[in-house]
């Protein structure tokens, strides 16, 4: 069977390995087809294509683009893009817009919750200048010893309601559907349940996807716990989705699921690479 990987993140964005690296790292696990998806941010591909050429895996052209929806941050994957097609080009650049001010302003309300430096000390962990991200700012208080894991920084600093969270304006969901279908691609909607949203808000969510041309949602993710695999399997099914499946890798060590460990999909989805290969 062909274990596919298509939610990755490089230095690119906010993971920590070279897009060259990532692709070795996932080759080392067994993966035959892989997408790198960086946060808002396409010019890993060429980097990674060849990579994944000459370590003999399938490559997919992947981007994971930041939306704003019901107030929550949501994340939409493009699977099978044109990484040169103007349309997605522009709209990424204007969506990565702003992230610095953002970070300073991060930066701010940490120092005023007793932690110095943060601007200078997340700009030591980031690889693209337009890419300052609150994974960055997490790396950072892992290191002074604030915080154990990144994962702990993020509840206790980085997220609604914490000192260090600050909202940031993206791009609509009609927008990135957009997009991503402009340059020939697959939208999918990321890890579905990690978003704070009742069953109707999530169900409203799903349908306005599919009426924008939206196709897939990721069902096995490392974002997801083991009983959300059927959760989402079903999910699926029942809109008529086709099923995604990556570990979202930032780093050996730092992701939830390593490229081994992750299963398969579940029986009864068709999956959404299913006429790529």
């Amino acid at each position: 069977m062909l274990k596919v990987d298509l939610h990755c993140h490089s230095s690119v964005s906010d993971g920590v390995l070279a897009p060259a690296a990532v692709a070795a790292y996932a080759r080392k696990g067994g993966v035959d087809a892989w997408a790198l998806t960086d946060h808002d941010e396409i010019r890993g591909t060429k980097a990674a294509r060849e990579a994944a050429s000459a370590l003999g895996m399938r490559f997919v052209p992947g981007v994971e683009i930041s939306v704003t929806w019901g107030g929550e941050t949501v994340h939409v994957v493009g699977l099978q893009v044109n990484e040169d097609e103007p349309a997605l080009v522009q709209g990424l650049a204007a969506t990565r817009a702003g992230r610095d001010a953002r970070g300073r302003e991060i930066a701010a309300q940490l120092e005023r919750a007793g932690i110095p430096d943060a601007y200078e000390g997340a700009l030591k962990y980031v690889g693209n200048p337009d890419l300052l991200s609150r994974t960055h700012f997490a790396r950072y208080l892992v290191e002074t010893g604030a915080c154990n894991t990144t994962s702990d920084v993020f509840r206790k600093y980085l997220t609604e309601g914490k000192p260090g969270y600050v909202p940031h304006r993206w791009a609509s969901l009609a927008e990135a559907v957009g997009w991503i279908r402009k340059a020939g691609g697959v939208a999918v909607i990321a890890h579905p349940g990690r978003y704070r949203f009742s069953p109707v808000a999530e169900g409203a969510m799903f349908d306005e996807f599919k009426q924008l041309g939206g196709k897939a949602i990721e069902v096995v993710t490392g974002s997801h716990t083991p009983d959300q695999y059927e959760t989402y399997a079903e999910a699926a099914r029942r809109y008529g989705f086709l099923a995604s499946r990556g570990t979202d890798f930032h780093a050996p060590g730092e992701s939830r699921i390593e490229f081994d460990k992750l299963p398969p999909l579940p029986a009864g989805v068709t999956p959404v690479w299913h006429d790529w290969f």
